[in-house]
């Protein structure tokens, strides 16, 4: 998402519209707020992915438990379980009180959702002093969270009622951003693992639209029959059943294929994008991450191409100590009179059976509060994964701005529309 440099207190409304589909409920449709908060520091990671270094946490308002309790929660479609905060002495307004709860449900060893489950979790399950089901999730950033799994009610505006949602009810951790972090209750995990919030509902197909100009966006699940949305163009899903240190068998995995920029093919081998045999090398779709990162070699060939044909187009900011985020070293000076960037070769992500065009404003991104003289600090939208410790391709949400980007599990693929998503929102009804 790209959103203006705003102060670090001002929030940004999206809208959440789900499609539920559940038995002995006659209910269709559901709005909801998601809120978009521009954050100073990294807020929350990944679980085997690199770590969350956008400057925006994407949160949604959910109630837990019986009586409800309101909870805030982050939305990553790149993590399995969703989690929220039970320390027993809360010393803020973001945690859940389990014991509040006459529908709360804790998770004993014994129980095939700890024994199966958790298959996919970074880390093993164990079994507590009380032979209750005990987690440990640890991320990129080196913070990480550990607790009791448990299930619990989850409601959609207090209406539409989730019973038995298991979750991680988690009681002590360390965070690399306490003061952010404090400001959520948790974190909703969407990827495809089996105890991800998407498999809990039974949700075969969602769905996102991601607005590039205003605060509009979409979030829907189930099948999306819109008479004024595109047709979509399909890409499959790869998918290893073999366990490999460095492939996230439940991530949303696509085959990048090559890069263009402008008409220009990167000269490099089709292999050079196919997981290895360690799975390194994998390439997922993920709206969690703000930026893309590419495996070394191919960053260098883009970032080479890119320098190339905006020689005498940009201005080079000339500093090789300065790498944005840790993993973005191509970053240009632009006046700050400037209001329009100049006209930039676009790069097309090649993937199989659909392409991807990154071009305009999502290929230069401009470092808040940065500037050199008279100049602002840009800097080129595409990272090194490398530079992050990273084995993987990762397509980030600024990527994916003003395109229907569906995630269809039924049929194992992912499909990709341009779109105008502020105006999506507005055929859907949804406030702006």
């Amino acid at each position: 998402m790209d959103f203006p440099v705003i102060t670090t207190n001002s929030l940004l409304f999206f809208t959440l519209l789900i499609f539920l589909h559940y038995p002995n409920s006659c209910l269709s449709s559901l709005i909801l707020p998601l809120k978009a908060k521009l954050t100073q520091s990294p807020a929350v990671t990944t679980p085997n992915k690199l770590s969350f270094h956008h400057n925006v946490t994407l949160t949604v308002a959910l109630a837990v438990g019986s009586p409800p309790q309101q909870v805030t929660m982050v939305l990553d479609t790149g993590s399995e379980l969703s989690w929220l905060n039970c320390k027993k002495t809360p010393t803020t307004p973001s945690s859940f009180a389990p014991h509040l709860s006459t529908s709360y449900r804790p998770i004993p060893c014994s129980s095939p959702t700890c024994t199966t489950k958790t298959r996919d979790f970074t880390l093993p399950v164990s079994c507590d002093p009380n032979k209750l089901c005990h987690a440990i999730l640890s991320y990129a950033d080196a913070s990480s969270v550990e607790g009791n799994l448990a299930s619990d009610t989850y409601r959609f505006d207090n209406s539409v009622a989730l019973p038995g949602m298991v979750f991680g009810c988690m009681d002590s951790g360390s965070s690399s951003n306490p003061e952010e972090d404090s400001k959520t209750t948790g974190l909703i995990g969407m990827n495809r693992g089996s105890l991800s919030l998407v498999s809990q509902m039974g949700s075969r197909q969602f769905s996102y639209c991601i607005s590039g100009t205003d605060s509009s966006g979409v979030l829907l699940f189930g099948e999306a029959n819109l008479p004024w949305l595109k047709p979509l163009n399909y890409t499959p899903m790869i998918q290893i059943s073999t366990p490999l240190p460095y492939f996230d068998r439940v991530a949303y995995t696509v085959q990048l294929e090559g890069i263009r920029v402008a008409g220009t093919v990167l000269p490099l081998p089709k292999s050079i994008f196919e997981p290895d045999h360690t799975g390194a090398g994998q390439t997922m779709v993920d709206s969690g991450t703000q930026f893309t990162f590419l495996l070394g070699p191919v960053y260098t060939s883009l970032k080479n191409e890119f320098l190339r044909q905006t020689k005498g187009i940009l201005r080079p900011l000339g500093d090789p100590n300065f790498v944005f985020q840790g993993a973005m070293d191509l970053c240009y000076r632009v006046e700050l009179t400037r209001a329009v960037l100049p006209q930039l070769p676009s790069v097309n992500l090649l993937f199989r059976g659909v392409e991807m065009s990154v071009a305009g404003e999502k290929l230069l991104y401009k470092v808040p509060g940065l500037t050199r003289g008279s100049d602002s600090v840009y800097c080129f939208t595409f990272g090194n994964s490398d530079l992050l410790g990273v084995e993987a391709y990762v397509i980030g949400h600024h990527h994916q701005q003003n395109m229907w980007v569906e995630f269809d599990l039924a049929r194992s693929r992912v499909g990709l529309a341009e779109v105008r998503c502020d105006l999506a929102s507005q055929r859907l009804g949804l406030p702006p």
